[in-house]
């Protein structure tokens, strides 16, 4: 009954993580997007009113107006509109699932034997300091001279995350190790939003109220930050839903991988961030569609099929009985699932047949199966299915 609540909590936490997180970055790419196609106020009385710049809009039968002021208006209106929640709902969600899956379930999801031996408070600790460290580290090179040139700055943080993408995948196994590089990441982004830009709009909000000129120190620092936040989207993106292709987070160069797809998906964000502002040098993009094909051919499974010996359905079905059918069964007897996970169950010689490609590649290909290797399957239980595989292939 345990593992169906916990099931439950996934599922309900899941969606609630999904909806919040379209939410945010919905409302962050349409802000970029707007603040990139403002043109100078047509009407002299709006730039009198401190209007820095405005665009018309069509969209779901009507049409908008929008306009941004170069500091803020002589009088402010009585509703104003802000965008945080979005982004707090977002990461109380994720850390949620991420206690929930990962710190809760340690055993199943974060550690692998093979990789670090770690008690799962030791591993948990470590995670959490990973998650902490990541935000103080960036911050003070935010407030750093570092900062003050985007290119240096950029070049800085990528070193960095090589490091961090490294050190998780030292220490975890592939999946909690990409999992964990995602929310450094996304706890970085809402910790932008709640200790940068939020604080940084309120003062402006608050001198406006009492009739001064706002300091715009706060809104380009905030500006700064919510920049830094759409280059890390689209790699977050890929590290939720990463744990489906364990071609990447399974294979011996986990770390580079992800830094490359990574810095794929920021180079792709960079390039539509400057087609938002008229012509755009097609660099960036062809520059991601070049890293993702190198990372797909360098991955690619290698055949040795003609050194194989072979091997029978019914070794393989040892192998599996004695290391698989605890969870992917009709019934499964591991605690931490009350149903085959995906739904994948191979009790019989048809379904070790009909899912012989699943198998290969979770067990031989990427080692990812079993989880951290909790049913202590054997490099020789491993060729066994190998061979068989290969022999199928023929």
């Amino acid at each position: 009954m345990d593992a169906y609540i916990v099931d439950w909590l996934n599922l309900l936490v899941r969606w609630l993580h999904v909806i919040a997180g379209i939410a945010w970055i919905g409302s962050s790419f349409y802000f970029v997007w707007l603040d990139n196609h403002l043109e100078p106020p047509a009407d002299p009385a709006d730039d009198d009113k401190g209007v820095g710049g405005e665009v018309w809009s069509v969209h779901g039968g009507g049409f908008y107006h929008a306009q941004k002021y170069r500091l803020a208006p002589a009088r402010l209106p009585e509703r104003l509109h802000w965008f945080k929640w979005e982004a707090y709902t977002t990461w109380i969600s994720g850390i949620f699932l991420t206690a929930l899956l990962y710190w809760y379930g340690a055993e199943v999801y974060l550690i692998d034997p093979s990789v670090a031996e770690l008690s799962a408070p030791a591993a948990v600790g470590i995670a959490i300091a990973f998650i902490v460290g990541g935000w103080l580290v960036y911050d003070l090179l935010c407030r750093s001279p570092l900062a003050d040139d985007a290119r240096v700055f950029a070049v800085v943080l990528l070193v960095l995350c090589g490091v961090l993408a490294w050190s998780l995948c030292e220490l975890f196994g592939g999946r909690g190790a990409y999992i964990h590089f995602g929310i450094v990441l996304g706890t970085i982004m809402a910790a932008n939003v709640f200790f940068v830009i939020i604080p940084g709009q309120k003062q402006m909000v608050a001198a406006a109220a009492r009739g001064e000129m706002p300091d715009p120190g706060p809104g380009v620092r905030g500006k700064q930050r919510s920049v830094h936040n759409t280059y890390f989207t689209l790699p977050v993106l890929f590290v939720m839903t990463s744990n489906h292709y364990a071609m990447t987070y399974g294979h011996e160069y986990n770390w580079l991988i992800l830094i490359a797809i990574s810095l794929a998906g920021a180079l792709i964000r960079a390039w539509f961030v400057a087609r938002h502002k008229g012509k755009a040098s097609p660099l960036p993009a062809v520059a991601a569609v070049v890293i993702l094909a190198a990372v797909a051919i360098a991955i690619a499974p290698v055949s040795r099929g003609a050194q194989d010996a072979g091997a029978s359905i019914a070794q393989v079905r040892d192998v599996v009985a004695a290391r698989c059918v605890s969870c992917h069964s009709s019934a499964p007897v591991h605690p931490a699932f009350p149903v085959a996970p995906l739904g994948i169950e191979l009790d019989t010689d048809e379904q070790i047949l009909n899912d012989a490609d699943r198998i290969y590649q979770q067990t031989v290909a990427t080692h990812v199966m079993p989880l951290g290797n909790m049913t202590q399957m054997t490099s020789e239980e491993r060729d066994v299915i190998g061979a068989w595989y290969r022999g199928l292939r023929r």
